[in-house]
């Protein structure tokens, strides 16, 4: 998740260590990308376990989301979005369970076509409801067939991550905005999300950086222990929260500008939900 806002899910620098990775069901990865964690030691038909297992929070939480969503009557951009971050959850399951280049763009690809629909989403969302605007969507739909023929010629993962994170600083800049100067109250909602995404990149860029280190400390590590160095499942884990807070985020400031009453509820008191109640008749 790739990540993305904010699936999904990549490097340049990830070295494969042939001492330490097995083969295993999907044959010898094909991939332009492999990662730190070593490859099907934990199961034959999974070359990253930790990596592909941690992608299920981009995956349940989301779709619960799109049928609350949906349920609620809110305007279906929000549905595409929840379901957005799960297709990038899916993606990147596969790609790291596979290591195939093929699940590979099934992965990075969501990551530009998801974000493009939540910068859709936070950049109109003070216009009427239920309008679209055909200039901003035009604009969004050619960067990402731009940004899909050039990644398919020009494989180069650095390219795709540029791309990713160009539309992730319109969210954040947008975001800051919104809760700067329009609704100060959603302060906490949007820092928490932005902290926990960047939390994210932090251990994804360690993970790259100290793969070397980390894959020679769990050698010595007991395996529980081992699995806390997996930084790259951690990345999955916080940028699908920061992802999930981020579109909560969007619904809320689209909500209140509809005079709706949204009302974030935590399921089991753990996981943010979001509810929105009927409009006050006077």
């Amino acid at each position: 998740m790739t990540t993305n806002p904010l699936a999904a899910t990549t490097s340049s620098s990830s070295i494969m260590a042939p001492t330490i990775d097995r083969q295993g069901y999907w044959g010898r990865p094909t991939s332009t990308l492999d990662w730190c964690e070593e490859n099907y030691v934990v199961s034959f038909y999974i070359a990253e376990f930790w990596n592909t297992v941690s992608n299920l929070i981009m995956i349940l939480p989301p779709i619960c989301g799109a049928i609350q969503t949906f349920r609620d009557g809110l305007e279906f951009r929000y549905v595409c979005s929840f379901l957005g971050l799960a297709a990038v959850g899916v993606g990147s399951w596969c790609f790291h369970m596979t290591l195939l280049y093929e699940m590979q763009l099934l992965d990075e690809l969501p990551m530009i076509y998801s974000t493009c629909v939540f910068v859709y989403c936070l950049y109109e969302c003070f216009k009427q409801e239920n309008s679209l605007s055909l200039f901003p969507i035009a604009i969004l739909l050619i960067f990402s067939v731009s940004v899909t023929v050039v990644y398919l010629q020009w494989k180069e993962p650095v390219f795709h991550q540029v791309m990713y994170g160009a539309l992730v600083a319109c969210l954040v800049m947008r975001s800051i905005f919104i809760v700067t100067w329009v609704y100060p109250w959603l302060r906490p909602l949007c820092y928490t999300s932005l902290s926990i995404f960047m939390l994210g990149f932090l251990l994804w860029n360690i993970d790259n950086i100290f793969c070397d280190s980390l894959r020679a400390s769990r050698q010595t590590l007991p395996p529980g222990v081992g699995v806390v160095t997996q930084f790259h499942a951690w990345w999955h884990i916080f940028t699908g929260l920061g992802s999930y807070l981020h579109i909560l985020l969007s619904l809320q400031i689209r909500s209140t500008y509809l005079k709706y009453r949204p009302k974030v509820k935590f399921l089991c008191g753990v996981w943010p939900t979001l509810h929105i109640e009927p409009q006050k008749t006077s």
